[in-house]
């Protein structure tokens, strides 16, 4: 979970791929190491953009109280990220994610500071993604609301209550041996599904990690990513850790009963196989 939460992190970006109703800006073939996995567009506009890395603009948070509302940099890194698929937002959506007052002529002056930083956003565009609560929340914010579910999950999650009362059946069935043999593939097969989200290098803020998994699968963890900015893998990788979290308390509860068992007298442990015949 750290892993999948600390990638996003300072770093130079230099070159930008996005879609040509965007930007104007000579794009880069896709391959491994370009850190990027948007589509690439034959017909993009040359021109030129300024570094994605500057400061946008900074946008108050949405989810936090109003005694203490931080506010999250956006850079244009970001602003092009969210004017390219899968989201292809339009000025009127945009200005509502950067928090920019309405007036007459909103659209105009928000599409005239894009221009000015090599963003060319038409105007009458049509969105391409459904409007969701998460299209509200900048990177910022969203990354931020992922690194506190994880924490709620790490530290509240009530694993060790579930796996008892959970196991209560099995435990009366005297399925144990098999039950044991089930929470260690299930936990495999989550280690592996997270192992995969964890590699995850969608880039986030000014991030520009380099690719770990192959193009075929980072383009659609990309997708996902993009159209949650950030929250959408991190967070099922805080629910994984729950589910591991309630997976070893299960775990514990087979061995404790195993060792339960194993000091048990011949005749004891008899009288339990009567009881559990009797109740099937």
């Amino acid at each position: 979970m750290g892993q999948q939460l600390d990638d996003v992190q300072h770093m130079e970006d230099q070159n930008m791929v996005t879609d040509h109703t965007v930007i104007k800006k000579v794009p880069l073939p896709m391959g491994r190491n370009t850190g990027m996995s948007i589509p690439y567009q034959k017909d993009s506009l040359l021109g030129a953009v300024v570094n994605p890395s500057e400061v946008f603009c900074s946008v108050p948070g949405r989810l936090s109280l109003l005694s203490s509302t931080p506010k999250y940099k956006v850079t244009v890194a970001e602003v092009q990220r969210r004017l390219s698929p899968p989201e292809c937002l339009n000025a009127s959506l945009l200005g509502g994610v950067l928090r920019r007052a309405k007036s007459k002529n909103g659209g105009r002056s928000l599409r005239e500071k894009l221009d000015k930083i090599g963003l060319n956003l038409p105007a009458g565009r049509r969105k391409a993604a459904n409007v969701t609560l998460l299209t509200s929340l900048v990177e910022g914010e969203a990354i931020q609301l992922a690194r506190d579910f994880a924490y709620v999950c790490e530290t509240e999650f009530p694993a060790k209550a579930a796996a008892e009362y959970l196991s209560r059946p099995h435990i009366e069935r005297n399925e144990m041996a098999n039950r044991k043999n089930m929470l260690l593939a299930t936990k495999q097969i989550c280690k592996e599904f997270t192992d995969l989200l964890t590699q995850d290098r969608t880039p986030h803020g000014n991030s520009r990690p380099a690719l770990i998994l192959d193009s075929s699968i980072q383009e659609c963890l990309t997708h996902f990513s993009l159209i949650t900015h950030g929250f959408g893998s991190a967070a099922i990788c805080a629910a994984m850790t729950s589910i591991q979290n309630y997976l070893n308390e299960a775990l514990k509860i087979v061995d404790k009963m195993y060792m339960t068992s194993s000091d048990q007298s011949p005749a004891e442990k008899q009288n339990l196989d009567k009881v559990d015949k009797h109740r099937k």
